[in-house]
């Protein structure tokens, strides 16, 4: 299993559960996005810790769910960034479009701020 999605309260926390999320994985991973969106969810985390390395399919993703939560005036946080990961991120300059935490309870508490 390449994802565990958890429905909580008021958002779904989606966990990539394998060290690469690239363009064997971000095809899958989209299209778990656009059902969880298409349920009527607009709150999204998704946690990176287990993830070392992510390729552009895998941003790719990363845009889609940020972009199906926006559409939806909801919150996508992406928490739990490795180093290699974090530095594709920095590099494509998404650090300063997407909400990014070290630990999933930040996450939460963005979100909660956001829809308080």
């Amino acid at each position: 299993m390449d994802f565990k999605i958890d429905k909580l309260d008021n958002y779904t926390q989606i966990e990539v559960m394998i060290d690469k999320l690239d363009t064997h994985v971000a095809p899958s991973l989209k299209s778990e996005l656009v059902l969880i969106a298409g349920n009527g969810e607009k709150n999204i985390v998704l946690d990176l810790k287990n993830c070392r390395y992510c390729d552009s399919s895998g941003l790719s993703a990363i845009l889609v769910a940020n972009r199906l939560c926006k559409n939806a005036n909801g919150t996508f946080v992406l928490s739990g960034l490795q180093t290699a990961v974090e530095r594709l991120i920095t590099i494509s300059q998404l650090d300063t479009v997407l909400n990014i935490t070290i630990e999933v309870a930040e996450a939460v508490e963005i979100i909660n701020n956001e829809n308080a």
